[in-house]
């Protein structure tokens, strides 16, 4: 029974999680904006495609087609939403523009200046199922910048690091016939490699380092499609809480040999679960009409959000109201979800990030 049950949890995160990819777009002015022009504070990003926003090379990654972008800027960016992502909301908050992607450094001109987004949608701590730099190289990337004078110890002085682990890493581990006997060893392999990581961007000269908390897998609609988008799934959830704890544990520990509040966790989970209005895995009195199901879904099992068959045809339908949807698809919040979870989140930014 438990090697059945293994077999099903791992076969259906391995599924969905591959679908975790991250074009860039400026965010624009938002009423729930702490700024968004120019103060001077450079923001760095790492990590998958809850952070990414243009990595991902157009012919892997969904979010290069449409609907995604249809409600900002109106067009696909490759961004796995609707529109806005946590990156976008966090670089407006701390005052300065959406950082410049990567990939589009050599034509970006004066917007690195606003710093850079180095994130890559389907990546982790270590080497995944996608073909795609993981946070060591990524922070390699940053090195590489620092050495080339495109960014000074200066500029990154008044600097803060944005890192977003999803949990691509896990999706890998059981690709390679992991056990759910041997998940929290595992999860703690994650932990110290990414806690290694934070230590090295805080090393590299950036004033703050903000690091998100797991959201709660068992609420993504990947999973509570089996509940009629109705429930939770608690399996998911505990193995993401387990690995939040294991995170809060090795912040505390960097701040206490940095001798300050440099690191900072945001709470996705605690976020996540509160637009939701979870109640014992289920949602009651959310906002959101139904908070749990997605906006944009394939006509069946073989699609998903922005496919079409070989004649064009669109194969994914799209809800009435996106501003009503937590999730625009399948493991990915809508621009509305996002700034939910901002909101959410400001209270701590305003405590712990502001510069």
């Amino acid at each position: 029974m438990e090697k059945q049950m293994s077999f099903v949890v791992f076969s259906c995160i391995f599924f969905f999680f591959f679908f975790l990819f991250g074009a860039y777009t400026v965010a624009e002015s938002h009423d729930y904006y702490h700024g968004g022009g120019d103060s001077g504070v450079k923001l760095f990003v790492f990590g998958d495609s809850y952070a990414d926003t243009g990595n991902c090379p157009r012919p892997l990654a969904s979010s290069w087609k449409q609907p995604y972008g249809t409600t900002f800027p109106g067009k696909p960016t490759g961004r796995f939403s609707d529109g806005r992502v946590l990156t976008d909301y966090i670089a407006a908050f701390l005052g300065t523009k959406s950082p410049l992607p990567y990939r589009w450094r050599e034509f970006g001109g004066k917007l690195v200046q606003h710093g850079m987004n180095l994130a890559h949608g389907g990546t982790g701590v270590f080497t995944t199922l996608v073909r795609g730099p993981n946070m060591t190289t990524q922070i390699n990337y940053l090195q590489n910048l620092l050495e080339e004078n495109v960014y000074t110890k200066r500029d990154l002085n008044s600097s803060v690091a944005l890192v977003s682990l999803a949990g691509n890493d896990y999706v890998t581990y059981m690709a390679h016939n992991g056990s759910l006997q041997g998940l929290p060893a595992f999860t703690t392999s994650v932990i110290n490699q990414l806690a290694l990581n934070l230590k090295r961007i805080r090393g590299l000269g950036l004033r703050k380092v903000a690091v998100t908390a797991m959201e709660p897998l068992g609420c993504l609609p990947a999973f509570t499609g089996s509940f009629s988008y109705q429930n939770c799934s608690a399996t998911e959830n505990a193995a993401t809480m387990f690995h939040n704890q294991i995170l809060q544990q090795a912040v505390q520990r960097l701040n206490n040999e940095s001798r300050g509040h440099v690191f900072v966790m945001l709470d996705l989970y605690s976020a996540f679960m509160s637009a939701f209005k979870i109640k014992e895995n289920h949602s009651e009195n959310s906002e959101f009409e139904n908070p749990l199901k997605p906006c944009c879904v394939g006509v069946s099992r073989e699609y998903g959000c922005g496919s079409v068959d070989e004649n064009g045809v669109k194969k994914y339908m799209i809800c009435n109201n996106h501003n009503q949807s937590f999730f625009w698809d399948i493991m990915h919040p809508s621009e509305q979800g996002w700034l939910a979870v901002y909101k959410y989140l400001l209270s701590s930014l305003h405590n712990h990030l502001s510069i």
